[in-house]
């Protein structure tokens, strides 16, 4: 008769319950985290060690981020330009973002899905693609070198994916809710602006937190359709740096640069990422 032996299944291990995810988790952490752990090391080292292997920097050094805001190069006006274009594209993603959801959400007419298709599929053209058709016809309306030639573009990238979300957003919101406003005395947009807008807060925030991250850290539009340092973002100006002499390697202001543009987004995202993850999963569960 052979020995009973209990045997733990896999699943019912406490090792593979427990610990298995976390390790999963701390895999993946730690693949996000390097790149952005190891550009915060190398803007502390001294410029004589910018090509240093070791994990922290040792003497710790500030002369990176003092090369990076030197009046040569540009930096703090091209962080000025970042912030005007990707607030604009912002504001204006949201505003037409919402009329147009608000629209497709509530409104039913033939062809309704289709534009819905069109609008999703815009945004799956490369945006390579469209560089030498944008170009040309910024030349021909003299746009080259103006806040109109990065936002538009950007703005044309942006809005489908804004739409796409609040519309599915405002589906799930009740009908209702307008009526009763309206049964109340005000209008259909008195009912929009004063009703659904700050019921739809969240998703409204957490598609201004995607547009403003995207347009805040887009390069190819912004070096294409701009030639003057004045009128260039930040991320263009890092990638002209030409170091403290012009003639050596600028590895180490450019990961301080990186780290200045790259913090505002981390703490925007720390701060406020309940609204964020509100936005995500609200309609999730009803």
């Amino acid at each position: 008769m052979a020995s009973e032996i209990p045997q733990v299944r896999a699943g019912e291990n406490p090792f593979v319950k427990r610990w298995l995810p976390l390790l999963g988790v701390a895999i993946i952490v730690v693949y996000c985290l390097a790149p952005f752990y190891w550009m915060v090391v190398s803007a502390f080292r001294r410029p004589s060690d910018q090509f240093s292997n070791a994990p922290i920097p040792m003497p710790f050094s500030f002369q990176n981020f003092k090369d990076v805001f030197s009046g040569s190069n540009g930096f703090g006006r091209g962080l000025l330009n970042s912030l005007i274009v990707a607030g604009s594209v912002t504001i204006l993603t949201l505003i037409i973002g919402m009329i147009a959801a608000y629209t497709l959400a509530r409104l039913d007419f033939k062809g309704k899905n289709i534009v819905l298709a069109i609008i999703i599929t815009t945004s799956m053209f490369p945006g390579i693609s469209l560089v030498v058709p944008l170009l040309k016809l910024f030349v021909n309306i003299s746009w080259i070198n103006t806040y109109q030639a990065m936002i538009v573009p950007s703005l044309s990238f942006a809005l489908p994916l804004a739409v796409w979300n609040l519309t599915a957003f405002f589906r799930q919101m009740p009908q209702e809710l307008e009526q009763a406003a309206m049964v109340d005395g005000c209008t259909p947009a008195q009912a929009f602006r004063k009703v659904i807008i700050p019921l739809a807060a969240p998703g409204v925030f957490t598609t201004a937190i995607i547009t403003f991250i995207a347009a805040w850290n887009e390069f190819l539009i912004a070096l294409s359709m701009t030639n003057k340092k004045s009128i260039q973002t930040a991320n263009v100006i890092i990638s002209q740096f030409t170091g403290t002499t012009g003639r050596d390697q600028p590895f180490g202001s450019q990961m301080a640069a990186g780290v200045v543009v790259t913090i505002p987004l981390v703490i925007a995202v720390l701060l406020f990422q309940r609204r964020i993850v509100a936005g995500l999963t609200a309609g999730g569960v009803k």
